[in-house]
């Protein structure tokens, strides 16, 4: 029930998860209050409803093991961890969070401040898209962890009785018992926990049970611990004691409630296995007057079961599994925290506990392997119960280390549960009384000798365990019962001594479940066997004469397979890859509950071949690849008598080759009447599976056929022409009423799935799911039937279906004919190419009633060419809509279906080339009286969130709708012929288009993404613009008749004006976008405008500008116009700066006509920019303006942007010079920037900061201070005709260490580039590209030429190396005399292209530093130089100094040409390495070698190694 006060909570919880800025949200409330009922509830609905990504909830408890949440986690997001420690994991964890957007994380249960950055979750800073939810019973958690704090209360009075009513089972009267039963519900306190565990204990009781329970609440004062437990303790107390009913004495403890306490022992909110909890109850006596185990195991399943229905105990996913709620846990150990029984339950052990010796029960969980003061010895004269865990590690050698002597003190000791444990070498004492011993994945030494002291042992469990070896010794137990052995040992298969296991003859119970040596005749042996688990090979089965014995429960597996369960929890029988006889199992098949086949051979069929007796015990049967199998029973010489499968309730059979249906002959009595699943699969002779024809007479008199039949699935069965063969006639004898899940695919003869008269029966019909079936003609097979139906017009109601998957179906016409279909809630149909109609409701039936889809929430619809209609009636729930190449739907809804839309929430459209628009007009359907239509809206869509539609080619608008009020975002792709998203031109609803009301307004809208549209002049026309509040990111490419984004510049006349006639001196007619964070417009060459009359003060949040191909735009931002029309620098109206703080790219490319790009605009007011380029606008005159006297110096506006890290300006030649502060540039480009008249008397200031200066002036660079630019990592300078240095670097304290590419291009008045100091630290620069620089002589100034007194260090000792330089380019420069000064080490020793080109002064590549005289040759190699271009160098005279000889081994490529004065010559050596030399003395000739060929001077040379 949902009470106030937890819809309330809910609420306040997706506030906040909807909320920005909240990222942890605390629910609290007292124990029992539904916490964790809550947070489910809204883990599932923010599952439904896709608000996250993923969602993940796991529990932490009073002791969290962090390993196993992390694994949880880890499990969810597909993440395999490669560490191992914790914090290791953590981190792979929080990388792994970060990369999915939306994520809500559950935490249940938290008992104190915990860092989530532990576990790995990310939040807040780190990830904002992730919230918390956690839930605790102590606000002071939620504090601590700076949550948005939520209260979860108690039941209101009366919430709280019609609750208690309902689960006590009581009539809504005004009865004595009523009276009674109101005052027990008021002790309950609100809390839902107590009142559903009191009312379940006194369901069905008299009224004097009721009125000695109200009076026992009455008579209780003192059962309260209000921190632990609250209100619900004494709630508790009283559901426990009832326990005790139809006991005489009401005193001591009954074996329930010993049952009950026994899973308090369990760690808090893990499952318990019942396995372990039923052993260790027969081992503390409980139910003592039974003797049989299976007796005592009967008995303690009833009592679990009662627990669980007195809210004690809880289910879980498995069978074979309970839990306890961790309040209900609290009371138990409240319970037994005095008293005769006494227990102690610690987790996370790392000290030992201070106890005393009147504990009857202790559980230490993951006690630590390094425990301090693990004592040798303990007294513990009354403990009947131990559990002994080791922590949970990675390590399996790491146990928790247990002497023997522990245990010596311990004689009364019953049971013994051990995990994870080693013992010492002297193995386990004299234990007299103990009865159950369970050790799992322990070491246990001299483990043999230790059974003698074991004699009263009853119960011994190993698994996963290593000891020395499976003994003679177990003899010695004549008492064992239960002997229970997997993966014992450390090799692969258990060895175990002959004769053994038939020496031990009491065992009542055998389970060997690993590969083993068991000798099968020895259990002839065992009288006393009931229950038996084996898992064995083919070998191991005695060829004659033997027959496993009777039993009561079983789980035998013949074979190795891994999917299957070998525990005996239910009669259980796998053979596997077996051709003999199986006349071994002859005593189970009579009854057998679980059968599975897989490869056998020699059976035609399982009765009467396996059993003649009919299994009509079995309840599962699993057939696979029995090549020799036609039929699961042949009854062609029955004489009606047979019973058989009577019981089967899953049957799942594939891969038979010679399967040709389920029965041959007349179908037995109760023939597969409990039938509730069937699976069959590339079974290929499979015609027919239910041959209802055949039936006999007797059927008509039980139970119809296939009555109880919930899920169907059938899958590649290539034969199959029909599913039932069925008559009209036997419409009594065969029934579908149960049906709720029907799947087939691959099935390519198959025409229809139901007959009619089946068809009628599908009350319960849930999921349909028809896959590639390509001769499917219908679903229900009209005209397929021997007899007329009385009523042309049947109508057949499937009132529960809800989910509708069809595809791949070519021949399929129609879905459903005069089929009424109440709840659906997702429709899913792709690639049918045939289909007509969704619903083809004919001839006399009354609309709307029929084709009314109220519930369904979800549809899709792909490929179906042939498509027209889809349905006219009403629909109140449809959530997502996705249709995609429909080529005939000229509209998706009819208006009767669209204005009952009203929590449509998302709408994807593509390629549907005959959609002209969503909605139908009125006029082209027929007339329907919607007035009774509940739910309907005046407006279109007024719950939609998501738009997106592509390829749709004849579209020309969505609908007539003004308010949209959550839609969140727009996307619109290649739509040719689409106006305007929203149409106004056509309104219906009386809206005229001069009232606000016509104004669009999208408050919630945050995404807008237009792509492709040439006709599109509007998104919306007559935008309130002040109505998109929400706007984060505009997207808009190639639109070319695109004018404006939100159009509010037409008049009375439909004239365009620039400031609005309504309303242009009220600020409310301004556009204001706070939450606009990305505006991306390309490709639209008639914008104008992004918005007119923009209020600039409202895009604060605004992070990315990128405009490109726009070649009609003035103005992005609309403010510069009088009422005359012309333009104003500074707009007259408003004269107050304004801060775009958070704006980090503006990028403005190729836009002839704009002129200014944000006017009255505060240069100080971008903080956080580090990316601005502006392209290719010859109009632009200025970027940024300012009234305010400290950002103009001069005619210059300073812009301080420190954060900055790309500026480039290039062909922008009107622009007006800006000067830049840049502490962290990276990257510049200047090209072609401003006039050089405009700029001839204008001098730039002298700043005391470093700056660049971006114009046309003398300077780029002004050096001050210790500001050194080293942080430039690509400088390209273009077309600056003024420029004479890049750099005045008096002071020397330019460093450039971090540049790697560096351009220079028609700098016509540049005369230099880099000084001495500033060369030396060119230790990253890769790229080095020069053209058209006239006036330069050197690259690198001449030491001379720097002013001894600003000299920062003497540095011309230092060795000249340009170590990364690769790629060299130097042309059209003609007043350079030299490259690169050359020493004693490599200069360019990475260097790979070097092209030199029409350099027409230049006389060497490379100048000694020094003028110093060479004696000797010197030899120096160019490892990686693979490209030389010399080419039109009139004056070079030498490419390498005189006296030095380069080799270079990687050459690819060389090309002398036009050099006439050259003295280096070229030669070729025999390994085809290229060498050069510079003659010495003008007539001296070069000395021939034997690796010398041939060297060149004074000619052109091209040569190439390919």
């Amino acid at each position: 029930m949902d009470s106030e006060s937890s819809k309330s909570a809910f609420n306040q919880i997706m506030e906040a998860i909807n909320a920005k800025g909240v990222n942890m949200i605390g629910l609290h409330g007292m124990p029992g209050v539904g916490k964790t009922t809550l947070a489910k509830e809204v883990g599932k609905h923010a599952r439904e409803q896709k608000l996250f990504d993923k969602v993940v909830m796991f529990t932490m408890s009073q002791n969290p093991n962090i390993r196993t949440i992390q694994d949880k986690v880890a499990e969810m997001f597909g993440l395999n961890f490669d560490k191992n420690t914790e914090e290791g994991r953590a981190e792979e964890l929080f990388r792994s969070m970060q990369r999915v957007n939306k994520i809500l994380v559950i935490v249940d249960d938290l008992w104190e401040e915990f860092k989530m950055e532990s576990i790995g979750i990310p939040f807040g800073d780190d990830h904002e898209g992730c919230k918390i939810l956690l839930t605790t019973r102590r606000q002071q958690v939620c504090t601590k962890m700076n949550c948005k704090e939520i209260q979860l209360g108690i039941l209101s009075k009366d919430e709280a009785w019609v609750l208690f009513r309902d689960k006590a089972g009581l009539e809504d009267d005004c009865s004595t018992l009523n009276d009674v039963a109101k005052e027990v519900a008021a002790q309950c306190k609100g809390l839902p926990l107590a009142i559903v565990v009191v009312a379940k204990a006194l369901k069905g009781e008299s009224l004097n049970e009721w009125r000695d329970a109200n009076q026992r609440f009455k008579d209780s004062t003192h059962l309260y611990d209000e921190e632990v437990l609250g209100g619900v303790l004494e709630p508790l107390k009283l559901s426990y004691d009832y326990l005790k009913k139809g006991i005489n004495q009401m005193t001591g403890i009954n074996d329930i409630q010993m049952c009950f306490l026994l899973c308090s022992l369990f760690p808090e909110d893990e499952e318990i296995d019942t396995e372990i909890l039923i052993t260790c109850g027969i081992g503390v006596g409980l139910f003592p007057y039974v003797s049989l185990i299976e007796d005592k195991r009967k008995k303690i399943v009833e009592a679990l079961k009662k627990l669980k229905k007195s809210g004690l105990l809880l289910e879980t996913d498995g069978a074979d599994t309970i839990r306890i709620h961790d309040v209900i846990r609290d009371f138990a150990h409240w319970l037994t925290s005095t008293g005769e029984n006494r227990f102690m339950v610690k987790d996370t052990l790392k000290e030992w506990p201070h106890m005393d010796e009147s504990y009857t029960a202790i559980a230490l969980w993951n006690c630590s392997s390094i425990i301090k003061i693990f004592p040798d010895k303990v007294e513990f004269s009354k403990l009947k119960t131990l559990f002994l865990v080791g922590e949970r590690k990675r390590k399996r050698d790491d146990f928790l280390v247990v002497f023997g002597t522990f245990f010596e003190e311990m004689k009364a000791l019953q049971v013994l549960l051990l995990q994870r444990v080693s013992f010492s070498l002297k193995g386990l004492p004299s234990l007299p009384n103990l009865k159950t011993l369970w050790c799992y994945k322990c070491r246990l030494k001299n483990f043999s000798s230790s059974l003698t002291n074991m004699r009263s042992l009853e119960i011994l469990a190993l698994i996963g365990t290593e000891i020395d070896e499976i003994s003679e010794e177990l003899v010695k137990l004549s008492a064992l019962k239960y002997l229970r052995l997997s993966n014992v040992g450390v090799e692969r298969e258990m060895n175990i001594p002959p004769n053994l296991v038939s020496r031990l003859t009491s065992l009542q119970e055998l389970h060997v479940i690993s590969a083993n040596n068991l000798n099968l005749l020895e259990l002839k042996s065992l009288s006393r066997l009931t229950a038996l688990s084996l898992e064995l090979s083919a070998n191991q089965i005695p060829l004659e004469d033997f027959v496993l014995p009777k039993l009561q429960r079983y789980g035998v597996v013949v074979g190795e397979i891994y999917a299957v369960n070998r525990e005996a929890f239910i009669r259980t029988l796998v053979i596997l890859d077996y051709s003999s006889s199986l006349s071994a199992f002859n005593n189970l098949f009579c009854n057998v509950e679980e059968l599975i086949l897989w490869d056998v051979g020699g059976q035609k069929n399982i009765v009467p071949s396996i059993d003649e007796m009919g299994v009509n015990e079995l309840t599962s049967l699993h057939l696979a690849s029995c090549d020799d199998m036609e039929f699961l029973i042949d009854t062609k010489n029955d004489q009606g008598s047979t019973v058989a499968f009577s019981n089967l309730v899953e049957l799942k059979i594939s891969s038979m080759v010679s399967l040709k249906g389920l029965c041959y002959g007349v179908s037995p009595t109760r023939f597969l009447q409990n039938l509730k699943q069937v699976s069959i699969k590339d079974c290929e002779e499979l015609q027919v599976i239910f041959q209802i024809d055949k039936l006999s007479e007797r059927m008509k008199y039980q139970t119809p056929l296939l009555s109880n039949l919930t899920e169907l699935s059938l899958h590649s069965l290539p034969k199959l022409k029909m599913i039932w063969e069925v008559k009209p006639s036997h419409r009594a004898i065969a029934s579908l009423q149960s049906l709720k899940v029907v799947r087939i695919e691959s099935c390519h003869n198959l025409k229809t799935i139901f007959s009619p008269c089946l068809a009628l029966s599908m009350l319960h019909l849930q999921e349909l799911d028809i896959s590639y079936c390509d001769r499917l003609e219908q679903v229900i097979g009209f005209g397929q039937e021997g007899e007329i139906i009385e009523n042309d017009c049947l109508l057949y109601c499937w009132p529960k279906l809800r989910v509708l998957s069809i595809h791949h179906c070519e021949s399929l016409k129609y879905i459903s004919t005069n089929t009424l279909i109440q709840s659906l809630e997702s429709v899913y149909i792709e690639n049918c190419h045939q289909l007509i109609q969704i619903y083809n409701m004919e001839q006399n039936i009354v609309l709307p009633e029929l084709g009314s889809q109220e519930s369904l929430t979800n549809l899709k619809l792909i490929l179906l060419p042939e498509l027209k209609y889809m349905w006219n009636g009403p629909n109140h729930y449809l959530h997502r809509v996705e249709i995609t190449k429909c080529d005939k739907l000229t509209y998706l809804f009819s208006e009767i279906t669209a204005r009952t839309l009203v929590h449509l929430q998302f709408l994807e459209i593509r390629n549907c080339y005959s959609l002209e628009h969503l909605i139908g007009e009125a006029e082209n359907m027929d007339e329907i009286d919607i007035s009774n239509t509940k739910d309907q809206s005046p407006l279109f869509l007024p719950n939609l969130k998501g738009v997106r539609i592509a390829k749709c080619e004849n579209l020309k608008y969505l609908c007539s709708s003004q308010a949209l009020p959550y839609l969140e975002s727009i996307e619109i792709e290649d739509c040719p012929r689409l106006i305007q998203i929203f149409n106004m031109e056509k309104n219906k609803d009386g809206f005229g288009l001069q009232n606000d009301s016509s104004l669009c307004c999208w408050p919630k809208l945050r995404s807008l993404r237009i792509q492709y549209c040439p006709n599109l002049k509007y998104v919306c026309a007559t935008t309130w613009t002040q109505g998109l509040q929400s706007l984060e990111s505009v997207y808009i490419t190639e639109c070319s008749q695109l004018i404006q984004v939100f159009n509010m510049e037409q008049n009375k006349h439909g004239q365009d004006i620039v400031l609005p006639e309504l309303g242009s001196q009220n600020d409310s007619s301004l556009c204001c976008w706070p939450k606009l964070r990305s505006l991306r417009i390309q490709y639209c060459p008639n914008l104008k405008y992004v918005c007119a009359t923009t209020w600039t003060q409202g895009l604060q949040s605004l992070e990315s500008v990128y405009i490109t191909e726009c070649s009609q735009l003035i103005q992005v931002f609309n403010m510069e116009q009088n009422k005359h029309g012309q333009d104003i620098v500074l707009p007259e109206l408003g004269s107050q700066n304004h801060c775009w703080t958070k704006l980090k790219t503006l990028q403005i490319e190729d836009c002839q006509l704009l002129k200014y790009m944000f006017a009255n605009t505060l240069s100080q007011g971008f903080p956080l920019l580090e990316s601005l380029y502006l392209k290719n606008c010859p109009q632009l005159l200025q970027v940024f303006s300012s009234t305010e006297e400290r950002d103009v110096i001069g005619d210059h506006i300073l812009l301080n942007v420190p954060l900055l890290k790309n500026l480039e300006v290039s062909n922008c030649p009107q622009i007006s010079c800006f000067i830049v502060q840049a502490q962290h540039i990276e990257e510049l480009v200047l090209s072609n920037v401003g006039n050089s008249r405009q700029l001839c008397n204008t001098d730039v200031p002298v700043l005391n900061e470093g700056c660049i200066v971006v114009g046309n002036h003398e300077e780029v660079f002004q050096v001050q201070g210790g500001y050194s630019f080293s942080s430039i990592k690509k400088l390209k300078l273009r077309n600056l005709f003024e420029a004479r240095v890049i750099w005045n670097d008096f002071a020397q304290v330019v460093t450039l260490e971090n540049l790697t590419t560096l351009t220079l291009s028609d700098c016509k008045k540049l005369r230099y580039i880099f000084s001495p100091m500033m060369a030396r630290s060119l230790s990253h620069l890769k790229d080095l590209s020069i053209e058209g620089c006239e006036e330069i002589e050197r690259l690198i100034l001449d030491k001379d030429q720097v002013s001894s007194s600003s000299s920062n260090g003497d540095t011309s000792h230092q060795p000249m190396s340009f170590r990364n330089l690769t790629w060299i380019t130097v042309t059209n420069c003609k007043n350079l005399n030299s490259l690169f000064p050359f020493g004693f080490v490599p200069v360019l020793p990475m260097l790979e292209s070097l092209i030199v080109k029409r350099n027409s002064k230049l006389e060497q590549v490379f100048e000694l530093e020094k003028k110093v005289e060479v004696v000797a040759e010197e030899k120096m190699k160019f490892d990686n130089l693979k490209g030389l271009l010399l080419e039109e160098l009139p004056g070079l005279i030498q490419f390498c100094p005189k006296g030095y000889h380069f080799v270079f081994p990687e050459m690819m490529q060389l090309k002398v040409r036009d050099c006439p004065k050259l003295t280096t010559g070229f030669f070729i050596d025999s390994q085809r390495f290229v060498h050069c030399k510079t003659k010495l003395v003008e007539q001296d000739a070069v000395e021939e070698s034997t690796t010398i060929r041939n060297a060149i001077f004074n000619e052109n040379i091209y040569w190439s190694r390919l």
